[in-house]
């Protein structure tokens, strides 16, 4: 299990489960606050710091900036040397908030984020004020929390904070703590009688949405929050997902509240879930929310900050399903752009260009969670590359993969001025080429290229450009077309001209193009579409239009012959379509082209093929 949240510390520090128990209940209930860091009994105005009633709709392009979490979180030499996660602290904060003006603000980057800890002591006991409610831990955060937000406002910058999901045991009390501005609510009257627990950690207990106290509660973290000046709002474990499911780990209810008592206040907060949500639930975080995890940490809790295997690469497997989800207001989140430290990363240079390639045509939020204060040269020009940044924050649609998730893959989107972002990926071991054919992008002819890493035109190419990569290496090319648009004759599955064999058989589908679909492809199920017809012999790239909930495989083969097997990425569900083009070589007249499942697997359910006609 991974997760932005101290909760997951333990795990990945191996320790015993006695121990994770233990970190999970120790706390400290404070009975006193600090003045400062306790809203007056009266909800108080509008900050005098809060945006004006004219300031852009939260979340109109993804957020840009910094997290703590990636340095928390690494065992680097030098980086926690008072103990595992001990580099949240305020000095640290500041210093990084410095170093993002000086260096990312003018790129955009605006926001410092305090990650998970902040209300903890360095042995991680948790500090609580009279109301249950978090409280900085005085070591860490000497001077408050607003004092902080109150210094990274003065930079131009935003500030935000970290919580976790649901009631936290030490801030319970034996039922008996109030909640502030709310007379006669106490601790018990939030949660379940039965204490059961929720979020990804089972450190918390699950909020009661139906008890008429709950919403005070959130209503007073969000008035807390919001009166020391935060504009953001990263809300972790939250389920389903977080590696949880069922109902006591639903949080839907309690992030609404949240949506709710954040409106109350006032103060524009960008509400950000996390980690790792369920695409099943979707249109409750575009609902409630401005962003959201796709996917588990990026951090992989070694002696760097990330890895390529520990889940960096993941992304381009998991983010396709939600590419239809995203967009202004609303963003997919693929976690902290940890390209700036060189060693530290724990990349190489390709691998960094690849990981900030995808975040940017992914149009993912862009926050580091590097040292701005000792980022190389290379780093700072990932960081930094004007034309990159432009694709992720324009209104440009997202990229997604216009080719099958195999170790060479190509993902584009056609802009609003009629161009094409095209990215190159080998995710292979080994170097490889990898070519965009334009016909996988609706055109056929001449198209101007432009690498944006490089900031240079690369000419005129005709059907096609290939790149030599090295190993997990992109290119990344904005495509200006010249040529012709493409025709197809679409061929459905579901006709009666195919044949069908082993368990394959018709089925109804809302979202495919004539209401019908063919599925249960599995154990040598198997669909050929016959005479499949072209002009001109050649090898032609045919568009599979396929449902999947999840990533799965199928052998293609044309006339009878050798097969090759594609992985088609998720489609999110089983009600929505998705496209991807595959190469197969036909000849004049008459074909067959087989999808086979195979011997060991399923394979997805397929809507039709077109094919081009030229």
């Amino acid at each position: 299990m991974r997760s932005s949240s101290y909760f997951a510390m333990p795990a990945r520090a191996l320790l015993p489960a006695r121990a994770l128990l233990v970190l999970a209940l120790t706390a400290v209930a404070v009975p006193t606050a600090h003045a400062a860091d306790t809203p007056a009994a009266v909800p108080a105005a509008p900050a005098a710091d809060s945006p004006a009633a004219d300031t852009p709709a939260l979340a109109a392009k993804p957020y840009m900036g910094w997290s703590s979490w990636s340095m928390q979180s690494s065992k680097y030499p030098g980086l926690n040397p008072d103990g595992d996660y001990s580099y949240l602290t305020e000095a640290n904060v500041l210093k990084q908030t410095d170093a993002l003006a000086a260096k990312l603000k003018k790129y955009g980057y605006e926001y410092v984020n305090i990650d998970a800890g902040w209300w903890m002591d360095k042995t991680w006991k948790s500090g609580f004020d009279r109301y249950g409610r978090q409280k900085p831990d005085p070591v860490r955060f000497p001077s408050g929390m607003k004092a902080i937000a109150d210094r990274i406002h003065a930079k131009g910058l935003k500030a935000g904070i970290y919580l976790p999901a649901g009631l936290e045991k030490g801030a319970y009390g034996d039922g008996k703590t109030p909640v502030w501005n709310a007379d006669g609510c106490t601790t018990a009257d939030i949660v379940y009688d039965d204490l059961r627990t929720t979020n990804g950690w089972d450190s918390a207990y699950k909020l009661d949405s139906a008890k008429p106290c709950t919403s005070k509660y959130i209503d007073s973290q969000a008035r807390l929050i919001a009166d020391w000046g935060y504009d953001f709002l990263k809300l972790d474990g939250v389920g389903p997902g977080s590696g949880k499911s069922g109902d006591q780990y639903d949080n839907v209810a309690d992030v609404a509240a949240w949506h709710q008592a954040i409106a109350g206040t006032g103060r524009p907060i960008h509400l950000e879930l996390s980690w790792s949500l369920d695409i099943g639930h979707a249109a409750d975080w575009k609902k409630y929310s401005q962003g959201w995890r796709v996917d588990t940490d990026v951090e992989c809790y070694c002696n760097t900050l990330v890895s390529w295997e520990n889940s960096v690469d993941d992304r381009w497997d998991d983010t396709p399903a939600w590419t239809r989800h995203t967009g202004p207001g609303g963003w997919n989140d693929l976690d902290s752009l940890d390209v700036g430290n060189g060693q530290m990363d724990g990349l190489t240079k390709a691998e960094r260009q690849s990981y900030a390639t995808l975040w940017a045509i992914a149009k993912s939020p862009l926050y580091t969670g590097d040292d701005l204060t000792r980022l190389d040269p290379y780093g700072l020009s990932l960081l930094t590359n004007r034309e990159v940044i432009a694709l992720n924050q324009g209104p440009n649609p997202p990229a997604h993969p216009v080719t099958p998730s195999d170790p060479q893959q190509v993902w584009a989107s056609k802009n609003p001025d009629g161009t094409y972002t095209v990215a190159l990926f080998n995710l292979a071991d080994a170097p490889a080429a990898v070519t965009a054919d334009w016909t996988t992008l609706g055109f056929t002819g001449k198209a101007d290229v432009r690498d944006l890493w490089n900031h240079e035109n690369l000419g005129t190419y005709r059907n096609k450009v290939t790149q030599a990569l090295p190993a997990h290496g992109s290119r990344l090319f904005t495509v200006t077309p010249h040529g012709t648009a493409l025709t197809y004759t679409g061929y459905e599955a579901e006709s009666a001209a195919n044949t069908l064999a082993g368990n394959a058989s018709v089925a109804d589908c809302a979202a495919c193009s004539n209401g019908k679909k063919v599925g249960n492809l599995y154990l040598g199920g198997k669909l050929t579409f016959n005479d499949v017809t072209v002009a001109r012999a050649g090898t032609y790239q045919i568009k599979i239009s396929y449902i999947s909930g999840d990533a799965r495989s199928v052998d293609v083969s044309a006339n009878g012959g050798g097969a090759t097997r594609h992985k088609l990425p998720a489609t999110g569900d089983w009600g929505s379509v998705a496209s991807v083009y595959v190469p197969v070589t036909l000849r004049a007249g008459a074909n067959t082209i087989t999808f086979d499942s195979g011997t060991d697997g399923y394979a997805p359910d397929l809507d039709r093929i077109d094919v081009p006609k030229s």
